[in-house]
C-alpha cells in the first residue's frame, strides 16, 4: 500500500501549525483547553518532544504529507507500561479532512502501538456528538465500552463522553 501520509516527531518548523491547532478555540472542547498557549510555551513543548513516552507518558506525532506538509496531529497519552495501554487522540485540520488521512494515521499509530510499544490496547474518549470521530474509531476496530454521563461542559450544556477501546 502506498501511504498518503506518514507520522513523524515535532520539529521547530511545526511551530506555526502547532499554534494554529492548539490556539483554535473551536478545538478547545476536544482537549479541555480554556486559554491560549503562549508562543514560548509551544516552543518549549517542541523542544521537550524528544523525550521518551516512558518518561513523559505521552507522545505527539505530526501527520504529514510526503512533502512534509503537516495536516494534523495524533497523540498517545496516559501511557501506562504496567497495564500495557495508552489513550489516543487525533485532529486533522479542517482543510485536509475527508481524504482518508485520519484513517491512515490511526492505522499507523495502532501498528506502532503493537510493534514498537508492545501495547495490549488503545482507548479513545469521544464527545457523543462528534459523529466523525465516532465513525472513524468504529471503522478502525474500536468498540464503545462505556458512557461517562455529563462529562463535558460546553457552551452552557453538559455532554456525555463515550469511551472506546481497541484490544489487540
Amino acid at each position: 500500500m502506498v501511504h498518503k501520509i506518514h507520522l513523524r516527531g515535532l520539529k521547530m518548523d511545526d511551530l506555526v501549525f502547532l499554534d494554529q491547532i492548539e490556539n483554535n478555540v473551536d478545538y478547545w472542547e476536544l482537549s479541555d483547553t480554556n486559554e491560549p498557549f503562549s508562543r514560548e510555551l509551544l516552543i518549549e513543548y517542541i523542544r521537550a518532544s524528544d523525550k521518551s513516552i516512558e518518561e513523559v507518558h505521552q507522545q505527539r506525532f505530526v501527520i504529514a504529507l510526503s512533502d512534509e506538509t503537516a495536516v494534523g496531529f495524533i497523540d498517545l497519552f496516559d501511557f501506562n507500561y504496567l497495564h500495557s495501554r495508552a489513550g489516543v487522540g487525533i485532529i486533522i485540520e479542517k482543510e485536509f479532512r475527508g481524504r482518508g488521512f485520519a484513517s491512515e494515521a490511526l492505522k499507523l499509530i495502532c501498528d506502532y502501538a503493537v510493534s514498537e510499544l508492545k501495547l495490549h490496547q488503545l482507548y479513545a474518549n469521544i464527545v457523543e456528538d462528534n459523529n466523525e470521530s465516532i465513525a472513524l474509531f468504529e471503522k478502525m476496530g474500536f468498540e464503545q465500552v462505556a458512557i461517562k454521563r455529563d462529562w463535558h461542559y460546553s457552551k452552557g450544556n453538559f455532554k456525555n463522553e463515550l469511551l472506546y477501546q481497541r484490544i489487540f
